[in-house]
């Protein structure tokens, strides 16, 4: 019976399928219309943080620093740099690629990206090499957002100067000796100098008038680390030293410099010195500092070493308050990070991450570990910063 059933059920299903070929043939089937869209992120936002891959992955990661959740990522090279737009509208980055990936004709631009749909909008080509990839200051954006300053070094050290507005290489000057700019309002813009000054270029359409100040810091045995950070509101740039030194420096057609103060000493402990084998605390990192702008709190990774380990990953946090000329708080590291920024909101959040890749997300104000996000990127951390 079992057999019967089984050959009943099969014939009934031949006779079926056989059924559905001959039906007539304008009969049509309902097939619903594909549709494609396109997702879209808001602006940037002050609790977000970007995070360059570095040799490891293909773009600069976006994160919600409240969530911890990725929003997006915009396409960055090897070597490349990004900055972003005072206004929020688009994301730039300057860098260099080759037509056949790692050889071919040479390609040198600035890159603009639409920050809503993290779309390409242009390229701006460049004369000269842009490979200066992790390096804060060596691609900037003037505070009205009009005007980028692209550092090249083909074969001196120079700089592109870009009109944002027209996408336009407006000039390439020559600037030896220095590197490492900064915004200088009104003016154009300053940059480190190898002779421990500070190099003042004043922009007049395609004219460049360049000044140099009087040194202020020795260049040869306690250098600057240049991913140092400038202050909007304030016209102000804040350098920090291979051995804790703390300046500052108000921007305008020539800059002054700030008596400078120990970040040790402002600790409570012996200052950092460049005598050898010196065991002391020391800065380190690849980008060892970061300016809450609105409190002038300075947050600076520290490691116990001697001098010249400026490269070793922090183990601490030390906050400075600037005004006092104080470490106000200390905060202990589970492990060490390489990379520091803090977001420049009312209840800062602090943003670093270490060689392994993992990105940390702390409370300034309990020192809680907020988030702990795996394969985030080792390379240095980009916040958006008050206009």
């Amino acid at each position: 019976r079992r057999i019967f059933a089984a050959t009943s059920l099969s014939c009934a299903l031949i006779l079926s399928a056989a059924s559905a070929m001959a039906a007539p043939a304008d009969t049509k089937a309902s097939v619903e219309p594909e549709e494609s869209n396109t997702l879209t992120i808001d602006p940037p936002k002050p609790t977000w943080f970007f995070v360059d891959g570095g040799w490891d992955s293909p773009g600069t990661s976006i994160f919600d620093g409240d969530s911890g959740k990725m929003k997006g990522m915009v396409e960055t090279r090897r070597l490349a740099d990004m900055a972003i737009d005072p206004a929020g509208k688009y994301y730039y980055v300057a860098e260099t690629i080759w037509s056949k990936g790692d050889r071919g004709t040479r390609q040198d631009m600035v890159t603009v990206y639409d920050s809503s749909t993290l779309n390409l909008v242009t390229e701006i080509t460049m004369p000269g090499r842009l490979l200066i990839g992790s390096r804060k200051n060596n691609f900037i954006v003037s505070d009205d957002g009009k005007t980028a300053y692209v550092y090249d070094f083909s074969p001196t050290s120079g700089v592109n100067i870009v009109d944002l507005t027209k996408r336009k290489l407006v000039s390439a000057i020559e600037l030896p000796g220095c590197a490492s700019m900064m915004p200088n309002p009104g003016v154009g813009f300053s940059a480190l100098c190898s002779d421990g000054s500070l190099a003042t270029v004043a922009v007049k359409g395609t004219k460049a008038n360049i000044t140099h100040g009087a040194p202020f810091f020795d260049a040869t045995n306690d250098q600057i680390f240049d991913n140092f950070a400038y202050d909007r509101k304030k016209k102000e740039t804040t350098f920090l030293t291979y051995t804790g030194q703390i300046y500052t420096a108000k921007m305008g057609a020539t800059p002054t410099v700030s008596a400078p103060f120990s970040l040790q000493a402002a600790a409570g402990v012996r200052m950092g010195e460049t005598k050898p084998l010196d065991l002391n605390w020391f800065p380190g990192g690849r980008q060892p500092m970061a300016l809450h702008r609105p409190t002038g709190q300075l947050f600076v990774l520290m490691h116990k070493g001697e001098y010249w380990s400026h490269k070793e990953a922090g183990t601490e946090v030390w906050q400075v308050d600037l005004a006092s000329q104080k470490v106000v708080k200390r905060f202990t590291l589970k492990e060490p990070m390489g990379n520091i920024e803090v977001s420049q909101t009312d209840k800062p959040l602090l943003f670093m991450n270490d060689e392994k890749k993992n990105g940390l997300i702390l409370d300034v104000a309990t020192g809680e570990e907020k988030h702990k996000i795996e394969n985030a990127g080792a390379g240095i951390i980009t916040v958006l910063e008050p206009s």
